[in-house]
């Protein structure tokens, strides 16, 4: 049976585009390409259009389509990019052989243009080789390919046709390891027992490498420091068949050094906690604790407060697992800025069945107090950006246990911006201070073995703050903030943030008669206030892929729950007056709040990706509570939600606001249920430009319904009341220091009348400006 495999590329789409084209310069191209290349072609040339590949076989081929798409790949040249039919690339290759190309075509060309390949640059013979080189790796020996040339003098291409044909593989029958000296031996023969080679295996090279690789990853975690995965040679036998099987034989090369057939053990650990590479012979006092040389020029880090981040141990035999495990807990205080573990060969104590390593572990602190001014460009998810001074004080070594002390104070001023705000005078002052303490390690009623955690030793956050906020025109706000919780890492992707103490006080100490008139109009948004008290605890669970910067497929995801007012409840007492329970003189807050936010990126390469977001919460109030708190409330539009509306104007449901749009809208615009998506294209541009095609939609809901926001209770027909919009954003990105600016419309307005609400309101563009990117 003969089976053909067309490798031309594909017309279809942009995706076999390896740079990406802007849609301006896309139209230009499409225009431009009216024109046939052929007329360019040179007269004793032809294009070469690609490859095509015949399989015959004597057996049903396993893991065929794999195998396939293999040959594919490996077949050269490849030909010219086509898109839509056309070879915009090549045409502006040709365009720039004139004389006078010109400014654009130049220009096109550095950006897409690709030279020509001719069927004479086709060498059939050397892809033949490569091919049967490439089945004889696989199993298929005895295999052979043979290749000829079809040319179409009227169309001036050619391609090139491959007849593979393909002998049944070789197969594994058995598996052993040749005999060799011990320890080493017993050690091997221990790996080979867990090996995914079984009877049948089709002979594979690569699947040999990375079996040698995987032995010499079992000996370095069992002492063999000076092994390599070179020192292992296969050999296949086979002369014992006749149905294309062999044996397959393990052993050592010749010549092997002594020192990398047996395992190290780590005899002494020495750590340098204040290393400095500029002084490294300064005079050190050693202090002996836990089996472990703690050595350092003064009393600068505690050795039992520095000793839970080592995991390597006097006695064991050494293990690279270990050190990266240590390097990593190390490397996580926040007080060093190297860490650098090196191991030194005691060559004299090396024996036939074991040698000696001591373990130098070099710490290079960070300075210890540091003092930080700050003038910030800021921008807010509530539209709100203005200029920002920040002065803060560090000591990373507070306690001489890597504890880390920040204080910051903070003065800004914001003005509203973008979103057709309706009150270009609103504006804001804040002044805030904020003290924090970080310890690496977990503070707890009861003693925490130091290897339950394994990946990092968690940290123990308390942090205390007051903020003040005058939002001219409507309100004067004190608040204050206490936190007392954990962080920590379970592995590279994923982290845990717990909070069992968390208490927000929110203070109106002054309003204006028109901020009052906003409540007294709307009692639900007056309770929202009334409820000054808020203290609970809260949970983050977060997985990102994004870390990995290079990764085709990446994934975020994260989960907040919050809870309040269930340990307060049981001391408070009644009020009379206002019918709920108060706690030291303040009505207090009983909630339940759940956000899930879920985020995927496909990158194309490191230059374009589509973005894509999910975002739905929920909050749900309870006991002395008949809704949730107003700065626990949702809201929707904005830089950072659906683009297409201003700051809180979208929602709840279809409330379509007050007739004058003053400030009603931005302050009472909120509900308790929150559903949102999002889809971003992103593209470079030129330089540090990039741009952006993106849509979102989304929208705010009440559970109850509201007299004051008419249409805004959740239902049944909540897809319809979805706000939608699309928009185009340019992107000034510079080594990651992002300035954003976007421009959306609503194709989808959920305050119109059904039947109307679909419409392009091209109109109505809302400019957002936002610092980083949205998801």
């Amino acid at each position: 049976m003969i089976k053909y495999i067309s490798l031309h590329r594909s017309n279809n789409g942009l995706s076999q585009w390896n740079r990406p084209l802007p849609f301006a310069l896309l139209l230009l191209v499409l225009v431009s390409q009216s024109c046939s290349i052929q007329k360019h072609i040179p007269e004793d040339e032809l294009l070469y259009t690609g490859g095509k590949i015949a399989i015959e076989t004597d057996s049903i081929l396993e893991q065929e389509d794999q195998l396939k798409s293999e040959l594919e790949n490996i077949l050269r040249p490849e030909p010219n990019s086509k898109f839509l039919g056309i070879y915009p690339g090549l045409y502006y290759y040709y365009k720039t052989q004139r004389k006078k190309p010109g400014f654009i075509n130049n220009w096109l060309y550095k950006k897409i243009g690709e030279e020509p390949v001719y069927v004479s640059d086709v060498k059939t013979y050397e892809v033949d080789d490569i091919i049967v080189n490439r089945l004889e790796n696989h199993g298929f020996f005895y295999s052979n390919s043979a290749s000829t040339l079809e040319k179409n003098a009227e169309d001036k291409t050619g391609e090139a046709h491959y007849t593979v044909s393909i002998k049944q593989p070789y197969t594994l029958a058995s598996y052993q390891l040749d005999s060799i000296q011990e320890p080493i031996y017993t050690d091997i023969e221990s790996s080979i027992n867990t090996t995914q080679f079984k009877k049948g295996l089709r002979f594979d090279l690569a699947f040999l490498k990375t079996e040698r690789q995987r032995i010499d990853n079992d000996l370095k975690s069992k002492g063999y420091y000076n092994f390599n995965p070179d020192f292992l040679i296969f050999e296949a036998d086979t002369t014992r068949y006749t149905s294309r099987q062999f044996d397959l034989y393990l052993r050592l090369k010749n010549a092997v050094p002594k020192k990398s057939l047996v395992p190290y053990r780590v005899e002494k650990i020495n750590i340098y906690s204040d290393y400095d590479i500029e002084n490294s012979a300064a005079t050190n006092d050693t202090i002996r604790f836990n089996n472990k040389n703690f050595i350092e020029t003064e009393s600068y880090f505690n050795p039992e407060n520095l000793d839970p981040f080592i995991t390597l141990k006097e006695g064991d035999y050494y293990n690279p697992q270990e050190s990266r495990n240590t390097a990593r807990r190390l490397s996580t205080i926040g007080t060093y800025k190297y860490v650098n573990i090196q191991y030194q060969e005691m060559d004299s104590l090396l024996t036939d069945s074991t040698a000696v390593l001591h373990a130098n572990i070099y710490l290079s602190p960070l300075n210890k107090r540091a003092l930080k001014a700050e003038l910030q460009a800021v921008t807010k998810s509530n539209s709100f950006a203005g200029p920002a001074l920040e002065f803060s004080y560090s000591n990373r070594n507070l306690f001489k246990g890597g504890e880390i002390f920040n204080l910051s104070t903070s003065l800004g001023y914001e003005f509203q911006v973008g979103g057709g705000n309706n009150n270009p005078s609103a504006s804001s002052t804040s002044i805030g201070v904020k003290g924090e303490v970080l310890f690496p390690k977990v503070l707890f009623p009861f003693k925490i073995s130091d290897t339950f955690f394994d990946y990092s030793i968690p940290k123990t956050k308390t942090s205390l703050g007051i903020d003040y906020l005058n939002r001219s025109d409507l309100y004067r706000l004190l608040s204050g903030t206490a936190e007392f919780g954990y962080l920590w890492n379970e592995n590279r992707y994923t982290t845990h943030e717990l909070n069992p103490i968390s208490i927000n006080y929110n203070n109106l100490i002054k309003t204006t008669p028109e901020f009052d008139e906003i409540l007294e109009d709307n009692p639900f948004l007056q309770q929202s206030f009334d409820q000054e008290f808020i203290a609970g605890l809260n949970y983050s669970f977060t997985y990102n892929e994004m870390v990995d910067v290079n990764k085709k497929h990446q994934i975020y995801a994260n989960t907040t729950v919050d809870i309040a007012g269930n340990v307060v409840s049981l001391f408070g007492k009644n009020n009379a007056d206002t019918r709920t329970k108060t706690f030291l003189g303040l009505e207090y807050a009983q909630y339940a709040k759940l956000d899930v936010d879920f985020r995927y990126h496909f990158n194309f390469n490191s230059d374009q990706k589509i973005a894509t977001r999910l975002f739905a919460g929920y909050g749900m109030p309870y006991g002395n509570s008949d809704l949730m708190p107003y700065i626990k409330q949702y809201y929707s539009g904005g830089p950072n939600s659906v683009r297409a509306f201003s700051i809180r104007s979208l929602g709840p449901g279809t409330y379509e606001g007050t007739e004058d749009g003053s400030y009603n809208n931005f302050v009472d615009q909120t509900g308790n249920i929150r559903l949102e998506a999002n889809v971003e294209y992103r593209f470079p541009l030129f330089s540090f430009f990039k741009g952006a095609l993106f849509a979102d939609a989304g929208n705010v809901w009440n559970s109850k319904e509201n007299e004051a926001l008419p249409g805004g209770k959740f239902s049944s027909d909540f897809m319809s009341q979805l706000g939608i919009g699309v928009g185009v954003g340019l992107r000034v990105d510079v080594q990651g220091f992002v300035i954003r600016f976007d421009f959306a419309a609503p194709v989808h307005d959920p305050t119109l009348k059904e039947g109307e609400r679909y419409d392009f309101q091209y109109e109505e563009t809302t400019f957002n400006f936002g610092i980083g990117y949205p998801f």
